[in-house]
């Protein structure tokens, strides 16, 4: 088998499910282990600092996580190549990760003073370098997944989590303070290299090339990363657009930065994480995608339902206990968050199925609806934690029915449409 011709060794199993959802669990650890030894290092007011490039830089990987799912999508099931022309994904990240560090560094006079209040130079630094190893990282994970090469996939994200939590450690144990945390924030992003410096079939997955040229690849991988970095504005970068709709957070915001960070962890993470999984499970589902919906959707709910139960029950003796008594929330605040959680959860959801139909332009609108609308929301005159949780929960409601309703048309369009080519729409 040819770099050209590789691809999928089969269909997604419950098996590759519990693979990659045991590495999202140690992955989730290690984001609350340097969560918890940030929170208890830093007091609330230097959190809402370390909290606002931790939100920057998962808005930054966010968008990469475009790159994935085009990759994924692309080695699942290749588009038609009439030309012969054929593009490898990993050169086309190291090229979108370059030119992205690039234009970080050179706009960064224009925003780092409205975004980082402390340790600008090192968060800009940090923040470039760091989303250009994630290119990489993302896309390498993509071809993993398209691939179902899910032991390596899960590899990866753990060797990325652990590489955080082991800076975090350090920094605690030598008192590196703030700057110490940042690093910790962006260590994850060399771990592409060391996974493919020790794996072979990773090396395989780098070479691996998919039909059509650069131009054809990236022509998707925008309309993804649009709508990637939409999502990230609301799933990692929240910090951030709550910081430019609020002006100086304090101790106030740092309190509110870690309720919504905590709340939305035990759903968000394993969704990001299982991106690979869940893409190329729609896939794989292309003549009934909206059914293949349900099954996930009903999960998310039951399991959101218990976490509303249990987050306004024991959130606040738990955030207490765990950060101290400087991190005050109360119950109905931690449960109105962890049920926005559920809200961004099913747009995730919604949004991988859209993306897994090539509806690329439904996939960004969606995000990007929903993001415009939570960011007019948090300009509402009200208290920091009402606007927080109004413009959470509400603004994916948008966003899922766009998505929702485009794959209801094209579902639509291939029941009467003789060409099924003739229900993709075109990137």
């Amino acid at each position: 088998m040819t770099d050209a011709t590789a691809g999928p060794s089969g269909a997604v199993t419950r098996g590759s499910v519990v693979r990659v959802g045991a590495a999202t669990a140690m992955s989730a650890m290690c984001g609350y282990a340097v969560l918890y030894l940030a929170a208890r290092d830093l007091e609330p007011a230097g959190f809402s600092v370390f909290g606002v490039f931790w939100g920057a830089f998962g808005l930054a990987s966010g968008a990469a996580f475009g790159l994935l799912q085009e990759t994924t999508r692309e080695v699942r099931a290749p588009s038609w190549n009439p030309d012969g022309t054929y593009t490898r994904p990993m050169r086309v990240a190291a090229g979108v990760g370059v030119g992205a560090a690039a234009v970080i560094a050179v706009t960064s006079p224009l925003w780092s003073g409205h975004v980082f209040v402390d340790a600008r130079g090192l968060s800009v630094t940090l923040l470039s370098a760091g989303l250009a190893g994630f290119c990489l990282h993302t896309t390498l994970l993509g071809a993993l997944a398209g691939m179902n090469r899910w032991s390596e996939y899960g590899a990866l994200m753990v060797t990325d989590a652990v590489l955080r939590v082991v800076v975090a450690a350090a920094t605690f144990a030598l008192a590196w303070g703030l700057g110490g945390y940042l690093w910790a924030t962006v260590a994850g992003s060399t771990a592409w290299l060391l996974m493919m410096l020790v794996s072979p079939a990773t090396r395989a997955a780098a070479r691996l090339l998919t039909p059509g040229g650069t131009a054809t690849f990236l022509r998707g991988a925008g309309h993804s990363i649009a709508a990637a970095g939409a999502s990230a504005v609301l799933v990692m970068g929240f910090p951030v657009l709550l910081k430019a709709t609020s002006g100086d957070l304090g101790a106030a915001g740092g309190v509110v930065i870690l309720a919504v960070t905590l709340t939305r962890a035990p759903l968000l993470v394993p969704l990001t994480a299982m991106q690979g999984n869940l893409i190329a499970h729609f896939v794989d589902q292309r003549e009934h995608r909206l059914k293949a919906l349900v099954a996930p959707a009903a999960l998310v709910g039951a399991l959101g339902a218990a976490g509303v139960a249990l987050a306004a029950a024991f959130g606040p003796w738990l955030l207490r206990e765990a950060f101290g008594a400087q991190y005050h929330a109360d119950g109905t605040l931690l449960g109105w968050l962890t049920a926005a959680a559920v809200a961004i959860a099913l747009l995730t959801l919604t949004g991988a199925a859209t993306v897994a139909a090539a509806l690329h332009r439904a996939y960004a609108a969606g995000w990007v609806i929903a993001t415009v609308a939570a960011t007019l929301l948090l300009l509402l005159p009200l208290d920091l934690e009402v606007r927080t949780v109004v413009a959470l929960l509400c603004g994916p409601l948008l966003g899922i029915a766009v998505h929702l309703s485009a794959l209801a048309r094209a579902r639509s369009i291939r029941w009467h449409t003789p060409a099924p080519s003739d229900t993709k729409e075109t990137p």
